[in-house]
């Protein structure tokens, strides 16, 4: 069967079929052969509180990515996250290929891009348009600087009055679309689990209905429905891990707790996990001074 007639064919059955509860994914769980960390990395997001622009607006702030960068060498880091909120205004060529540079200089791999976007509207409307295009223009920012990946969210503002149902069909429409270009620029996308995609049971429908080899999951330790044990629902997409991000605290039963970091990373080593670890700092505590811990338990971690 042609790969766009079985696409169709996949998209018309998972919105027909919404209501199971956990059908066998498309995407497969990665085959990969034991556990590997390249190192630690940091998104930049971590950080906005002091970063220099925000969505196109400068803020204030007196850090920009290229400082950014500076402060993830200095921590020792092997690797950095950009998100593309941070980015100067308008985004020139010019700017990613210094971007580029200057990683390369720091000896900074690019762990992985993060874009906004909401893939939550109907495929034809307006605002699904406006955010394919914002989209692409970032898979291409993304794959200029060598970023093999970027995170993706499924909907963050679905349409008033949509169900959840239809808000999945979309999502899953409008992420196949997507994943057309991201192939062609040699970019994975992963779906965080975040917004409308805490529910590890629909993060898992999405993936049902999506045929691609070039999607899988943007691991988030901490965002997801208010469950009894986080970690147990973290261990069913560990598997689809192409990057993982790990928080400093996690919720069980809506209560905020300090997250077990040894418990994550035990996780992502079942899962035969390999890459980066990403720490995505957002607590109240100074970054500058609470950054630095907990990149020193994780090394610690990562040493045990």
């Amino acid at each position: 069967m042609p790969s766009l007639s079985r696409r169709r064919l996949l998209a018309t059955a998972a919105a027909a079929s919404l209501a199971a509860v956990r059908p066998s994914p498309a995407v497969e769980p990665w085959r990969r052969k034991g556990a590997f960390f390249s190192g630690l990395s940091l998104t930049s997001y971590s950080l906005r509180p002091l970063m220099k622009w925000w969505s196109g607006k400068q803020t204030g702030g007196r850090l920009d990515l290229f400082g950014f960068l500076d402060y993830c060498a200095e921590l020792g880091l092997e690797a950095a996250e950009l998100t593309s909120y941070f980015f100067a205004a308008p985004v020139e060529r010019g700017e990613i290929n210094r971007l580029k540079r200057h990683a390369a200089l720091l000896g900074l791999d690019i762990s992985a891009g993060a874009v906004a976007n909401d893939f939550g509207h109907p495929p034809e409307s307006d605002e699904t348009r406006r955010q394919m295009e914002s989209f692409r223009t970032w898979i291409d920012h993304f794959a200029d600087l060598g970023a093999p990946a970027v995170r993706v969210f499924a909907s963050k503002s679905p349409p008033a009055g949509a169900t959840a149902e239809q808000i999945e069909a979309h999502v899953i429409a409008n992420l196949q679309t997507a994943l057309e270009h991201a192939e062609k620029r040699g970019v994975m996308l992963g779906l965080e689990n975040h917004d409308f995609a805490k529910d590890i049971d629909r993060l898992l429908r999405i993936l049902g209905g999506i045929d691609s080899d070039w999607l899988g999951v943007t691991w988030d330790s901490a965002n997801l429905a208010t469950v009894a044990d986080p970690y147990a629902e973290l261990a069913r997409i560990a598997p689809y891990a192409i990057t993982a991000q790990i928080k400093v605290t996690t919720k069980v039963n809506g209560e905020k707790q300090p997250a077990d970091f040894g418990r994550l990373v035990g996780i992502l080593r079942a899962a035969a996990y390999r890459g980066y670890l990403v720490l995505e700092y957002e607590e109240d505590e100074d970054p500058l001074v609470a950054i630095p811990r907990h990149i020193g338990r994780l090394r610690d971690v990562l040493r045990a």
